[in-house]
């Protein structure tokens, strides 16, 4: 794989994994437990999506065949995402969701603080800007990992329940292939393995004051950042695809 091949790659990992999360946030719109939340997970939705075109795009430039970050987004199959599958899990409950984005959050700081001393200029910006958004959506999940954790009893077992239920996608996260190696090589991306013990370590604290407890390390899901996904990931393209799909290059 080349260089700019391997750039490609990462810079859709990049897009997609904020994509397809961001479309999963979008999905509570009207049907959020409080008005204030509806808003909220709406407006964590959008700085995603703002974030997905900035990577999408330089993904369409580094790849020159014409392709933008509607084309990307809109115009690939299943086994052409590189998503992480803990981005695509089904919402679920509130505690669901919370957890999910609380896992999400804080690997995506991590990796954004480290991708702003990248080589590239280019993904060096686009790091530092999201990452201003980014803290902002990783203080907030946390919160609702204590508030809904150390809450009431319910509230409590909803919140451990998600937590167990969902841990099993996070290894993804850390794993490096080829891509990563070659990014790393090029000083564009950080070794994801370097990315574990401050998570965990955040995990851990988090874990301890919403008392509630940790899975045990394990066996890991993965598979999305290579193309190969759950069943969920198809039903949310065929949502968000299918305006362009049945119309396409319609423009309004």
């Amino acid at each position: 794989m080349s260089g700019q091949d391997a750039l490609f790659e990462y810079l859709l990992r990049l897009g997609d994994n904020t994509l397809i999360l961001g479309h999963r946030l979008s999905e509570w719109c009207g049907h959020s437990p409080a008005l204030e939340e509806d808003l909220a997970l709406s407006n964590v939705a959008l700085d995603l999506i703002g974030q997905t075109q900035l990577w999408l795009n330089l993904a369409g430039e580094i790849e020159g065949k014409g392709r933008d970050a509607d084309k990307l987004a809109y115009l690939r199959d299943a086994r052409d995402f590189r998503n992480l599958l803990l981005v695509e899990q089904p919402n679920g409950d509130f505690a669901a969701t919370m957890a999910r984005q609380f896992y999400f959050d804080a690997w995506h700081y991590l990796l954004l603080r480290e991708l702003t001393g990248a080589k590239d200029g280019r993904i060096a910006e686009i790091a530092a800007k999201g990452l201003k958004e980014v803290t902002y959506h990783l203080e907030r999940s946390r919160d609702w990992v204590l508030r809904l954790g150390d809450g009431t009893e319910e509230s409590h077992r909803r919140m451990q329940a998600a937590v167990d239920d969902l841990w099993m996608y996070t290894g993804e996260m850390f794993e490096s292939d080829e891509v990563d190696e070659a990014m790393m090589r090029d000083c564009i991306g950080p070794d994801l393995s370097s990315l574990r013990e401050p998570w965990l370590g955040l995990m851990r604290a988090t874990a301890d004051e919403a008392t509630l407890t940790l899975p045990q390390p394990g066996w890991a899901q993965r598979g999305g950042k290579r193309g190969m996904h759950s069943e969920h990931l198809g039903y949310i393209l065929a949502d968000l695809q299918f305006l362009q799909r049945a119309y396409p290059n319609a423009t309004w």
